[in-house]
């Protein structure tokens, strides 16, 4: 069951009253109602939990009828503690009278701390909820028009006795007298052994044909696994006969004579000319490709704008007849676009800030641009001698005393 996907969900509040129950609580009681899902109603034998067993069967039938149509397990569970055959007579019958009435309630004990029961509760569930789709699919409309497409074949069981086929050998073998002659093959290993460098190996000696003649024939070969003998016409030569008079016949009718060998001297020399005629066209169309962009200078894209500008200034210097020039026309249609500041200066009111921020900036840079250069592979000796090393007085005398 391990491709099964499990999706549990766990339902509170099934205790108290319905008046009493949050939303969280009344969407529990719908998913019961609603869900096309196995129900496991876990339940508590040592009565640890705070409940009596009286009270969690009480609860049990009362919420019973939420989930009449679906499969119902009921996993007995903290039988570590108390199995149910330690139950008082009074228990056992009531948990009797509970469970065994109706049909689809499955009672499996359990231990969430050994372990035990546990994976068949999972089973039992899964394959619970499987049946249970599985039946309702087939009562629904649509399993009607998927029958109609499908068959299936059952064969039918034939009354032929088919004994077991055991060669002749084998059952001689088996005989209760039989002994087993001493033949000794020779292998081929032997036989090279035996005969050196006269020793030549034979694949063939070996082939299993009609007629043992036939093993050093070069025909029939065989050639991916087919007998090239198998895909040869008996009647090859009388068709290869008929096929070389045709061939003659057609040769004496002129059929495979070309048009050239039918022209005059003056049509042979028309289609020469006109052949050299059409090569010398295509070397003037390419050497008039190579020539086309070599005589003219190339113009940058500073000149072409150069020449925009003065002809925009000659237009501009013109005047109409009222005095007024065309520079002067086009302002009134004209509007100056707002220079949009940049971000250092977005935000600030006036001049003043604008400095002080820029002197701020540059005072919070200094520690930064000071060790910024300085990398952790960088060798740095910060005191060539330290001085809790190096210091230190000694008196008067030999050094191998201090």
């Amino acid at each position: 069951k391990q491709w099964y996907q499990r999706r549990v969900a766990i339902t509170a509040g099934l205790d108290k009253p319905l008046e009493d129950r949050n939303t969280i609580e009344m969407q529990a009681i719908t998913a019961l109602a609603h869900l096309r899902a196995c129900v496991v109603c876990v339940m508590d034998l040592s009565e640890e939990c705070g409940y009596s067993l009286k009270q969690q069967c009480d609860l049990f039938n009362n919420i019973k009828p939420l989930f009449s149509n679906k499969p119902i397990i009921v996993a007995l569970n903290k039988i570590d503690r108390k199995r149910p055959e330690d139950l008082s007579q009074e228990n056992k019958d009531l948990l009797d009278e509970t469970f065994k009435v109706s049909s689809n309630v499955v009672v499996i004990p359990m231990s969430t701390l050994t372990q035990d029961g546990v994976s068949e509760v999972q089973n039992t569930a899964c394959d619970a909820l499987l049946a249970h789709r599985i039946e309702q699919k087939m009562a629904g409309n649509k399993v009607e028009n998927i029958m109609n497409r499908l068959h299936v074949a059952l064969p039918k069981p034939s009354q032929v006795i088919r004994p077991p086929n055991i060669p002749e050998a084998v059952l001689a073998r088996r005989a209760p007298g039989y002994v087993k002659p001493d033949i000794i093959r020779k292998l081929e290993r032997d036989m090279e052994l035996e005969l050196g460098d006269d020793y030549i190996l034979d694949l063939k000696k070996r082939y299993d044909l009609p007629n043992p003649e036939d093993r050093y024939d070069d025909i029939p070969e065989v050639w991916e696994g087919h007998n090239i003998a198998d895909f040869v016409d008996p009647d090859i030569v009388s068709k290869l006969e008929e096929l070389e008079k045709e061939e003659a016949m057609l040769e004496e009718a002129g059929v495979y004579e070309s048009e050239e060998e039918n022209m005059t001297e003056e049509q042979v020399d028309i289609r020469q000319k006109a052949k050299l005629i059409r090569k010398e066209k295509s070397v003037i169309r390419h050497k008039h490709r190579l020539n086309k962009h070599r005589n003219r200078t190339p113009v940058s894209d500073r000149v072409i704008r150069k020449k925009q500008g003065i002809k925009r200034t000659r237009s501009l210097s013109r005047v109409t007849d009222d005095g007024s020039t065309p520079m002067d026309v086009d302002a009134k249609f004209q509007t100056k676009k707002a220079k949009k500041p940049g971000r250092d200066v977005s935000g600030m009111r006036d001049e003043t800030q604008i400095k002080v921020a820029k002197v701020l900036k540059k005072r919070s840079q200094i520690k930064m641009n000071q060790f910024g250069k300085a990398g952790e592979a960088d060798r740095h000796i910060a005191a060539k001698l330290p001085k809790h090393l190096f210091s230190g007085k000694r008196g008067a005398g030999k050094t191998q005393r201090r």
